[in-house]
């Protein structure tokens, strides 16, 4: 068993990073539903910007809005207009071929990777 690579959102832009809210990412519905996240899914989220590594859970955002916001104790670590990765593995042991995409500054889908 191996964990591989399922779902990856490639230069995603922090809309939002809110300190008040217990825990996790907000993630637009669109680019869940675009890579096959699910709602609480553990996630990897790299800052491209700073470096910054953590894993969180995700929570679905308004649909179309390109809302990417870090909550609670991440938005500590990753801010607002920071350029993250959000990446899902999988345990497995078959070869799986990962949902890859690319987004503008406005989280918006631009292509399969």
């Amino acid at each position: 068993m191996r964990f591989l690579l399922r779902s990856k959102i490639h230069k995603a832009t922090v809309t939002e990073a809110n300190l008040n809210y217990i825990g996790s990412i907000t993630i637009d519905k669109t680019l869940i539903e675009k890579v096959g996240f699910w709602p609480g899914e553990k996630v990897l989220v790299v800052s491209n910007t700073t470096g910054a590594r953590l894993e969180t859970y995700i929570i679905v955002g308004k649909k179309n809005s390109g809302i990417i916001c870090m909550n609670g104790a991440a938005a500590h670590l990753i801010k607002k207009g920071e350029e993250i990765i959000i990446m899902g593995f999988e345990l497995t042991n078959k070869k799986i071929e990962p949902k890859m995409i690319l987004v503008d500054k406005k989280n918006k889908f631009v292509k399969s990777l």
